[in-house]
């Protein structure tokens, strides 16, 4: 049986970005900059250089500490693009930001080690992969190489099969396992900030999404900060019966519980509301 208690652990509470410190004690949020034209929330939104910088602006102006930039759909369903086609757009917009704000802390948001290391290359500081490198066996190894942060994420399948892939005959102890096998695997290769993410609606269904939730400390036993991404999720709107674009209320509720119950990065569309959330959290605890 799992035994782990969010008392017992204490993760660590620096990451090292490329010679870097960063603080993740208090709570930080990921700010989501999808540049995609397939993403379920904001798909097209971010398309041209204009529209990047102007986002990238908002984001910071409203006190976001990580940018995590995706040019490829993980969405339920979604069609992988060329690799070309992301190493392209990641290229482009990493140096685009970095021109404009070089103190912005950016993430890439792939499962390709090639992108990985493109979006290294042109100034990122963390891979934040969605397979936890099982879409592609270099990815561990070229994160090891860059000596930088790795989210790595629970899943089963891929975007286009994991919602098929929902059978689970002992739910969380089935995650953590999965989790910890991969975990060993990354730091045998030699990375040594990873970052936990337990894969909110990847390859689970409304209620194992909700029971993972409530049970978020269990991923404590793992000794590894916690990110969730529980944005505007469809586990809240289709329950609440609203559209995404009516799901920031509910996505406000369940940051609050997960960070109640361990996450030290949440990851979100709204940074200005996270940032409230973060606050009044950590007001209540101190």
């Amino acid at each position: 049986m799992l035994q782990g208690k969010e008392t017992i652990f204490s993760p660590k509470s620096t990451l090292n970005l490329n010679g870097r410190l960063f603080d993740i004690q208090k709570p930080k949020v990921m700010g989501i900059l999808n540049i995609t034209t397939d993403s379920f929330y904001d798909g097209s939104k971010y398309q041209t250089a204009t529209q990047i910088i102007k986002r990238v602006e908002e984001m910071m102006q409203e006190g976001v500490d990580i940018i995590d930039i995706g040019a490829q759909s993980s969405r339920p369903g979604a069609d992988e693009i060329p690799l070309s086609e992301e190493i392209e757009e990641i290229q482009t917009a990493c140096s685009l930001i970095l021109k404009q704000f070089p103190e912005a802390i950016l993430s890439i948001d792939t499962y390709r080690a090639d992108v990985a290391k493109a979006g290294f290359d042109n100034g990122a500081l963390m891979i934040n992969d969605i397979s936890g490198g099982t879409l592609d066996n270099n990815m561990l190894a070229t994160v090891a190489e860059m000596n930088i942060p790795y989210i790595l994420m629970h899943i089963k399948g891929n975007p286009k099969t994991m919602q098929n892939l929902t059978h689970y005959d002992n739910f969380l102890q089935e995650v953590i396992l999965h989790l910890q096998e991969r975990l060993h695997l990354a730091k045998e290769l030699g990375i040594k900030d990873i970052i936990i993410d337990p894969g909110f609606g990847f390859a689970k269904s409304l209620d194992q999404n909700y029971h993972l939730l409530k049970k978020l400390s269990y991923i404590n036993i793992l000794d590894c900060p916690i990110l969730v991404g529980l944005s505007r999720k469809s586990m809240t709107w289709k329950f609440l019966e609203v559209s995404p674009e009516e799901a920031l209320n509910g996505t406000t509720v369940l940051n609050t519980v997960a960070i109640m119950n361990g996450a030290k990065i949440i990851r979100v569309h709204d940074v200005k509301e996270a940032k409230q959330t973060i606050k009044l959290v950590e007001k209540i605890r101190h």
